[in-house]
């Protein structure tokens, strides 16, 4: 079995549903719970579940040499889906070692929750790590989008700036308005055109689908911090990503772009394959503390 067929397996994400069919099993469903935080995590951080604004707020600190650095990580699911087993995976191989406190809001998904509500949680937890240290701010697909829409927006509000933002195959066009996802289509065997506009219709509650905060691939990328973007090329958003790049490139950002023109939608997940693991060595020394400039 390829690696490809055993992640899309695996995820238990959005894949090939018809729209008629996920809408139904949202309308029908319990809320879902999210992925507990497996035995090989704890034994190496301290997990402490804390709840702000109803809802709950993991946060993993390094048992041993934490440097004080955090990273907020927003996960992926098309925004309808909770935290799962694959996420805790490269999680914890991206932070290995690296000294950051690792802290997961998890956000209220749709239908029954929305954009609002997620970033007033956000900016809470964003405000409270920010006094006591540098802050990354990362996060895959949906999360993605968050995770750059939050940088849009603290820069917008006159928030002190995370130290940088870490993309994996981001959503940055809630609408998926651009050509070449269709054309991308065929390609992605995990995710469908029709299913991810609905769940983006579910998150965005009225918002302009080129509002930022749901679309943050339309945003004003002047004055943000370094991007860092790994995205595959057998992905429907990976159009979106090379565009983000280019302008973020236009904007003078320092941050840097990963293209695996053969990797599928969050190919990081696959961490067994070489060209995730090149990617998670990458992220492990972009979250390593910034060496302090001596004059």
């Amino acid at each position: 079995m390829t690696a490809t067929r055993v992640l899309v397996r695996g995820h238990r994400l959005l894949t090939r549903k018809s729209v008629d069919r996920l809408m139904a099993e949202l309308a029908d469903r319990e809320y879902p719970a999210h992925a507990p935080a497996p035995k090989g995590i704890r034994e190496r951080y301290d997990v402490v579940e804390d709840e702000v604004d109803g809802r709950v707020v993991l946060r993993l600190t390094p048992l041993a040499g934490a440097s004080g650095e955090h990273l907020v990580y927003t996960h992926g699911g098309t925004y309808v889906h909770p935290l799962v087993a694959e996420h805790w995976w490269f999680l914890e191989r991206m932070a290995r070692g690296s000294g950051v406190t690792i802290t997961v809001p998890l956000y209220r998904l749709a239908p029954e929750g929305g954009v609002d509500a997620a970033y007033e949680l956000l900016r809470k937890v964003y405000l409270d790590l920010v006094a006591s240290g540098p802050v990354t701010l990362a996060g895959d697909s949906a999360g993605g989008g968050l995770a750059l829409g939050q940088a849009v927006a603290y820069r917008d509000a006159g928030l002190p700036a995370p130290r940088q933002v870490i993309l994996f195959a981001p959503w940055l066009d809630i609408a998926l308005s651009n050509p070449a996802a269709e054309l991308l289509e065929p390609l992605d065997p995990m995710l469908q055109v029709g299913t991810v506009r609905a769940c983006g219709r579910l998150w965005a509650r009225g918002h302009h689908p080129r509002d930022p905060m749901v679309s943050p691939g339309f945003a004003d990328l002047d004055g943000l911090p370094p991007v860092h973007t790994f995205q595959g090329g057998r992905d429907l958003l990976a159009a979106d990503a090379q565009l983000l790049a280019a302008r973020l490139q236009q904007a003078g950002n320092t941050g840097t772009f990963t293209l695996v023109p053969a990797g599928f939608h969050v190919y990081l997940g696959a961490f067994w394959t070489a060209e995730a693991r090149a990617a998670l060595r990458a992220v492990n020394e972009l979250l390593r503390p910034a060496p302090v400039l001596r004059e």
